[in-house]
């Protein structure tokens, strides 16, 4: 009886390696060999290209940073509105997407930076904001004097950096200004039949807001995740790297995985693909890792140039390294250096 049991077992594990031999010398697919990084797929330049996301909420990619829209009965809300040079086509596109004759009613800058703030002036004319007094409308955040033109909403720093209220030349018009600011952790309001949270989450800056949907159960993040490169930060603006930390950990606990941690609740990032509590999870380690290993090194007493030549990125630098362009992997190791050597 034994050896009648194990024939049928041995034939089949000898099928199982002869399989597996065979499999490991046939040549592996062009496909296979290139699979990492993994390829993140952006429209032409010059284009934009709306997906949806889930509910009645989309993102329009290619326009300098991801523009989140969501539509529904009361009108058109927006977070980000893309470099300035975009304008035209990111309108087209929201279009598309809005039901016919409803209106642009908000727009919330997640930060500053003209990838996201650039289209405020041409993009919030095309739209109005409805006052208090009319009737049958739930009001969202009031505070605009213009009601010609939807209300531009954002953090308080945010107005500021963009307004130079100190005094000195302004570095954006005022036409481009938000003219409703909050300067607590939260303002919310419903809006198309779903409370919108927005939250002060620094990071890049003091000024950095995310954008919770929370019917749909979608955030829109702003550069607070970036999957095309190192998280930006902006020193001067008040970024740093603990910061970063800090938000995403927070960001985190807003996330509700679906299975294994992936789907379940959807991140529009800055910049790139949707994404979920699982990438946000690598991210924030990543982030982890790079600043204990420079903090270890500055402790140890090294300087920044040893830093530099001691890769303390390497592990992660064909995912979000790069060598050219405006935000560059030494940049953003000097950016750590600098956030952990400041005494303040």
């Amino acid at each position: 009886m034994k050896i009648l049991f194990w024939i049928p077992v041995a034939f089949a594990l000898a099928v199982l390696a002869a399989g597996e031999r065979a499999h490991a010398q046939a040549p592996q697919s062009p496909a296979r060999r290139s699979a990492w990084p993994p390829k993140l797929e952006e429209p032409a330049p010059g284009e934009v290209e709306v997906l949806p996301v889930r509910g009645n909420v989309h993102v329009i990619m290619g326009a300098g940073g991801n523009i989140t829209v969501q539509v529904g009965e009361q009108g058109i809300l927006l977070v980000d509105t893309g470099v300035a040079s975009m304008s035209e086509k990111v309108w087209a596109a929201v279009q598309k997407v809005a039901p016919p004759r409803k209106v642009l009613r908000y727009v919330i800058n997640t930060d500053e930076d003209p990838e996201h703030t650039g289209g405020n002036a041409v993009i919030a004319a095309k739209g109005q904001t409805v006052p208090l007094r009319e009737a049958n409308y739930t009001a969202g955040p009031q505070g605009t004097i213009n009601y010609n033109r939807a209300s531009v909403v954002a953090h308080q720093n945010v107005l500021n950096r963009m307004s130079a209220p100190t005094g000195e030349k302004s570095p954006t018009p005022p036409e481009a200004w938000p003219d409703n600011t909050y300067a607590i952790d939260q303002k919310r309001f419903y809006f198309n039949d779903e409370p919108v949270v927005m939250m002060n989450f620094p990071g890049n800056t003091d000024g950095n807001t995310i954008v919770f949907f929370r019917k749909s159960d979608v955030i829109s993040t702003g550069d607070l995740i970036d999957l095309t490169r190192y998280p930006v930060i902006d020193r001067k603006a008040g970024g740093s790297i603990q910061a970063i930390v800090a938000s995403l950990n927070k960001l985190i606990d807003l996330c509700v995985p679906e299975a294994h941690g992936a789907g379940g609740t959807l991140i529009i990032p800055g910049h790139g693909r949707i994404a979920d509590h699982a990438e946000v999870a690598y991210y924030r380690d990543m982030t982890y890792i790079i600043r204990d290993r420079v903090q270890d090194m500055i402790e140890k007493g090294m300087t920044l140039p040893q830093i530099k030549a001691a890769r303390p990125t390497r592990d992660y630098d064909a995912r979000y390294g790069a060598s050219t362009g405006q935000w560059t992997t030494e940049k953003f190791v000097e950016a750590v250096f600098s956030s952990l050597s400041d005494k303040k």
